[in-house]
């Protein structure tokens, strides 16, 4: 009997929300609707250029475990921050969604990442991360029988930039795997698939990594082709499962040669995007490991997306357990 449904590995970082204007981006040299690496000069800089912010525990993974929690779901969650002000809020917040958070905080020294995210008229967001903290993650941190007793591991690609967090995975993968558990990865940016291309292919075809979650462009990336289709077979090829989002296309889920398209949820209120590729895979997983249908999965990563959206800040502020009961998808 598993104690977790779904672990999550990822960097710990506060986000700072702010919106501006496409010449904002330009004027400051931020690159639209990826997530840039900065050092703590530049992160001093940025914040000093936002208007007003809304400050939210956010990092990838843990939007993903906080997601599940809110689903029903019994999450836990890797991650580091720093003794300090940022630190205190990032473990207050993932604990008050239900999430097992126990790893230990490094010292006041890297501070506890964040990330300033740049919001425009059209809901595109931009990132500017600053790692801090994020950057001392590493193997001693990994909680062997959490791994164990987790049905799925999930990481975020992102932890491929701090360097020893790459062994933190591979490690959980090994255990994961002695256990008869499963482990997943989100490819989490296109430049970030630029970046390790060759190690995230190893990953999938080595068996590393089961389920795999990309939108359009990072599959593309990841095959450096610009045919879709191809960039689906090869997945298809290349891991157990795969889901790919599409946007206002919804999603495709891909399993041998079967392709299951999901169509996205109605969203009358766009306001920023942040998260929803934290959250697609946030339903999708609790729906994985309930056992149910990959459609109903896909459609639960869908709904959960749609959710996120429509609010300021990357973790759901109604419950899904709800919202998805009362649209017949639990």
């Amino acid at each position: 009997m598993s104690q977790f449904d779904v672990l999550t590995v990822g960097n710990a970082i506060v986000d700072i929300i702010s919106r501006c204007d496409d010449r904002f981006l330009s004027e400051n040299a931020i690159t639209k609707g990826a997530m840039n690496l900065i050092d703590a000069d530049r992160a001093e800089h940025l914040y000093a250029l936002m208007g007003p912010a809304v400050e939210a525990s956010g990092g990838s993974a843990g939007n993903t475990a906080a997601g599940v929690a809110n689903f029903g779901g019994r999450a836990a969650y890797f991650g580091k921050v720093a003794d300090d002000q940022l630190g205190e809020i990032f473990i207050h917040d993932i604990r008050a969604q239900g999430v097992h958070f126990q790893t230990r905080p490094g010292d006041k020294r890297p501070p506890t990442a964040r990330s300033m995210i740049f919001v425009t008229e059209d809901s595109e967001r931009s990132m500017n991360t600053y790692l801090g903290a994020c950057v001392e993650f590493g193997p001693e941190d990994v909680e062997a029988d959490v791994v164990a007793q987790s049905k799925v591991t999930y990481f975020e690609g992102y932890l491929w930039d701090p360097p020893r967090a790459k062994q933190a995975i591979l490690d959980c993968a090994a255990i994961a795997h002695k256990h008869g558990r499963e482990v997943s990865m989100t490819l989490s940016d296109s430049f970030c698939v630029q970046r390790y291309r060759a190690e995230f292919l190893e990953l999938m075809r080595s068996g590393t990594v089961d389920i795999v979650f990309a939108n359009e462009q990072e599959a593309l990336a990841l095959y450096e082709t610009e045919d879709f289709e191809q960039a689906l077979n090869n997945l298809s090829r290349d891991c157990k499962l795969a889901a790919v989002t599409l946007g206002e296309q919804g999603a495709i889920v891909v399993k041998d040669a079967e392709r299951i398209r999901v169509p996205a949820s109605n969203v009358t209120n766009l306001l920023d995007t942040t998260g929803a590729g934290d959250l697609f895979a946030s339903g999708f997983l609790y729906g994985y490991t309930s056992g149910r249908s990959l459609e109903n999965c896909g459609r639960l990563g869908c709904y959960a997306a749609g959710v996120v959206i429509q609010q300021i800040g990357p973790r759901p502020m109604t419950s899904l357990a709800k919202g998805a009961a009362a649209l017949g998808l639990t």
